[in-house]
């Protein structure tokens, strides 16, 4: 395997779209030394220049232009999922590292290219699975690991939400199946790549997908068809670390009016563990876990104090974001492979590709 290259200083990043770049990336890389935000990149001139303007970064319209870049050690790609596969190909192809938002690209053919690019080339690639970085969801980890509920015998992940359930919202790349729309795309990723940390990696699986609302209005108020799902109902089974096989339930939704939010529910032979919350504006803020072991009531648990952020934001996103780009950053001055990185990407876009062939 090629060595990468050796960067003295602070990584220079550029950040490619300002909806969650900007909202969230951004902040996040200003909070650490060892990463360094020079640029930004997006296709509308006015927007770029108004996200310049509230930065004081440099702007890109045109993608070769910001890879020429000498300032430029890495990019974080958070533009919506269509291009992202033909802006991270050519972004290794000029030697940069990468943090891609998920889903990483449209189908896990275009993950494993990208995956076959770094690995020859020694670069890093971070995947924004940032629930792996949210203290709970660690501290559920480490119980897990630790053999707090015995076996697992099932395990419930219900993610409903209702962000997509006014008919009225608009129609945008969202709406469209082809350009990486729909839940399994905004939740999916997110709950197969949660999943397979927490227990393993997925196994058979079956599924039944559904768009609700089939028409949203364009900016011009005309009706447009909707194809990309906003509700996914699978059954699974996991491939448990240490071994054995544990069914799992899925269920999401983005139309659920009044849904009851993020909650995985483990059932094992010498308890239950339930970790979620009802808060739909933010996924760090509101969660619990609760253990109760055979026997005995249910315990509230908070995360251990090792696992806890040095710094939070009222925004919640920015914390966990923060995590994982600090790891990036690691592991691009140390070589050591990038986790979350394509593997996970990888094999979560393989189990969202597998959800939409077995309808």
């Amino acid at each position: 395997m090629p060595s990468r290259p050796t960067l003295q200083g602070p990584i220079g990043v550029a950040i490619a779209g300002l909806g969650f770049g900007e909202a969230v990336h951004l902040p996040a890389l200003n909070s650490i030394p060892e990463l360094e935000p020079v640029a930004l990149w997006h296709r509308r001139q006015d927007r770029l220049n108004q996200a310049c303007t509230n930065s004081g970064l440099k702007g890109y319209e045109s993608w070769d232009s910001l890879l020429e870049d000498s300032r430029v050690d890495a990019v974080i790609i958070a533009t919506p999922p269509a291009p992202r596969y033909e802006l991270g190909m050519q972004a290794l192809k000029a030697g940069k590292h990468l943090l891609l938002e998920k889903p990483v690209a449209l189908n896990a053919q275009q993950v494993a290219d990208l995956q076959r690019e770094a690995i020859g080339r020694g670069l890093s690639v971070a995947v924004d699975f940032e629930y792996r970085a949210v203290p709970l969801f660690q501290q559920a980890a480490r119980l897990l690991e630790q053999g707090a509920v015995g076996t697992p015998w099932l395990v419930k992940f219900d993610w409903l939400m209702s962000s997509r359930a006014n008919p009225d919202r608009a129609w945008s790349w969202y709406s469209q199946a082809d350009q990486g729309g729909g839940v399994l795309g905004a939740l999916g990723t997110h709950a197969f790549d949660t999943l397979a940390w927490l227990f393993g990696p997925v196994g058979d699986l079956q599924a039944v997908t559904r768009t609700a609302i089939e028409q949203r209005p364009d900016g011009e108020g005309v009706l447009r068809e909707v194809d990309a799902d906003d509700i996914a109902m699978i059954n699974l089974e996991l491939q448990l670390h240490q071994g054995g096989v544990v069914p799992a339930q899925m269920a999401l939704a983005s139309v659920a009016r009044n849904g009851r939010g993020c909650w995985i529910e483990v059932y094992g032979s010498e308890g239950s563990l339930v970790l979620g919350s009802d808060n739909q504006k933010d996924y760090v803020h509101g969660f619990s876990l609760t253990l109760q072991r055979s026997g005995e009531a249910p315990r509230t648990i908070q995360a251990d104090e090792d696992l806890a952020f040095s710094t939070t934001w009222s925004d919640g996103r920015i914390a966990p974001v923060a995590r994982i780009q600090r790891w990036w950053a690691d592991s691009i001055h140390s070589g050591h492979p990038m986790v979350p990185g394509l593997a996970e990407g990888l094999a979560s876009q393989t189990a969202c590709d597998r959800t939409l062939s077995s309808r």
